[in-house]
């Protein structure tokens, strides 16, 4: 037994993915997580530059 075989006996019992359940998870990816993750990683960047101007103040020349 090669272990070719094995990787085709492996595959062998998994079911194809459905046209139904690919479309679930592009919708899922598209509205639901994409969305959510891209307002986080703008408002956590947003968050830290606001902390940083808290901390060493607004950008620009020192007075």
């Amino acid at each position: 037994m090669t272990s070719e075989t094995t990787v085709q006996e492996a595959h062998a019992g998994e079911a194809k993915p459905t046209r139904r359940a690919e479309l679930f998870a592009f919708l899922t990816l598209a509205v639901l997580i994409w969305p959510i993750l891209a307002v986080g990683i703008v408002g956590g960047f947003g968050f830290l530059i606001w902390m940083s101007q808290i901390v060493l103040g607004p950008p620009g020349p020192p007075r």
